[in-house]
């Protein structure tokens, strides 16, 4: 009887692109997603507070048909840039128009340099969408060395050709495509070289006439974004700018802020003195609405300070109360923050 050979040519089951979205999966930053647990309980603005400027920003980002596609929110540090940012990702993410989330940290290694941002913003791109998640991983099957790449060609390779390839083969629904893309605290990228190159990599790529993508970006008015901004500057014809400590007086937010967080304290509290409607006068959210001096950091300090389960808030209102100047000519918020 004759041997019989059978050759068995055994192919992969898995879908294209698989090897090459695990590799983009190690290069993503989780901490820096909007809902992600590092950032458990992220600051984000109180209801009736900021109700001019929410309106203002959902209006942009929804009016898809507004030629200026990037929109540039600067403030000083403590204005709310970052609770802003968090209270559009949680609209647009509610709206279904959520592309992407990123939340730069100086403290957290895994999102204070460019080296995770793209691959972070692909991720999301791609995960809500599994036609842009295979073209996504196939690119970087085709070139396993793309995102050690300037983020110009991170951005091309991961982004703006996976987009444009899906649409070209009819698999891409505009309507339906999630588009927002959220950048918070670009201030806080080291370097301001690195800041720069984001900045000039969402104007060559992101806001390309071709793409749907429209891009909010939230820093402090440091070189790279002020630079870009100027007159002349690249991005100035381009950019929405909103000034954020400029354009919005927050005290009527502060002062609603205050009120509403010191009665819901005093109802959680178990001090019976914190527990009376009285325990705190207007006069005391005047004294730290001055102090403040528009700076919405500096009131929710003073809530997280007070709302310290080891004490009474009744007396952590008076040591709070004797730091605190009555006048604005003498308030310094972010002295008050450190003895805080």
């Amino acid at each position: 009887m004759r041997d019989v050979y059978v050759t068995v040519n055994h192919q992969s089951s898995e879908p294209p692109g698989n090897d090459g979205w695990r590799t983009l999966l190690a290069h993503t930053a989780a901490n820096a997603l909007h809902d992600s647990r590092a950032r458990y309980d992220p600051p984000k603005c109180d209801e009736d507070t900021r109700v001019e400027v929410i309106r203002e920003l959902t209006n942009w980002i929804e009016d898809r048909e507004s030629p200026q596609r990037l929109l540039c929110m600067t403030g000083a540090a403590g204005s709310g840039k970052s609770a802003l940012q968090q209270t559009m990702a949680e609209i647009c993410s509610k709206s279904n128009i959520l592309g992407s989330a990123y939340f730069f940290a100086a403290a957290d290694s895994t999102r204070n340099t460019t080296s995770s941002l793209v691959a972070t913003i692909a991720y999301q791109l791609g995960r809500g969408n599994p036609g842009l998640k295979e073209y996504i991983g196939s690119a970087i099957e085709e070139d396993e060395l793309i995102i050690s790449r300037s983020l110009l060609s991170q951005l091309t390779a991961l982004i703006c050709d996976p987009v444009r390839l899906l649409h070209g083969a009819g698999k891409l629904d505009l309507g339906s495509f999630r588009y927002a893309i959220l950048i918070d605290g670009l201030d806080e990228c080291q370097g301001e070289d690195n800041q720069a190159e984001i900045l000039l990599a969402v104007k060559e790529c992101l806001l390309n006439t071709d793409l749907p993508f429209r891009i909010f970006i939230a820093s402090r008015p440091e070189w790279a974004i002020r630079h870009a901004l100027r007159s002349g500057g690249e991005l100035n014809e381009l950019a929405y700018h909103i000034q954020l400590s400029d354009q919005y007086d927050a005290t009527a937010d502060i002062r609603r802020y205050l009120w509403r967080r010191l009665h819901d304290l005093g109802l959680r509290s178990s001090d019976p003195r914190a527990q009376s409607p009285g325990w705190f006068t207007q006069e005391h959210i005047e004294q730290f609405v001055v102090a403040a001096s528009g700076q919405f950091i500096y009131a929710a300090t003073v809530i997280r300070y007070l709302s310290e389960r080891r004490s009474s808030p009744m007396d952590k209102l008076k040591i709070v109360l004797t730091w605190t100047p009555v006048n604005s000519q003498s308030a310094r918020p972010f002295e008050q923050l450190d003895l805080l």
